[in-house]
């Protein structure tokens, strides 16, 4: 079976992740677009590995799994101590955070 349609699909979610990083202002969009290009990711690395007939990918994969899930804690603990000492989730407000 050919992975092509599966490639295909990994690639338009990506490109839509990408352009929600880049388009939109707030931090939660571009959080779950940055997710969403690595779960697209994910996608590619187990077709390229149910392709190939190997575990390689789907390995790469779960490593990815277990560290966008360390990510998103992270992540989302600091976005929220910044809105509650900023009250807004605007990307352009965080450069004030440097004073």
């Amino acid at each position: 079976m050919s992975p092509n349609a599966y490639l295909v699909l990994s690639a338009i979610l990506f490109s839509i992740g990408v352009l929600g990083f880049l388009i939109r202002r707030n931090v939660l969009i571009a959080f779950m677009s940055v997710e969403l290009m690595l779960n697209s990711s994910n996608l590619a690395l187990v077709a390229f590995s149910y392709a190939n007939g190997n575990l390689l990918g789907q390995v790469g994969a779960f490593f990815v799994m277990v560290v966008a899930a360390a990510e998103v804690v992270i992540g989302l603990a600091i976005i929220m101590i910044i809105f509650k000492t900023r009250r807004s989730a605007s990307v352009d407000d965080q450069n004030q955070l440097k004073h």
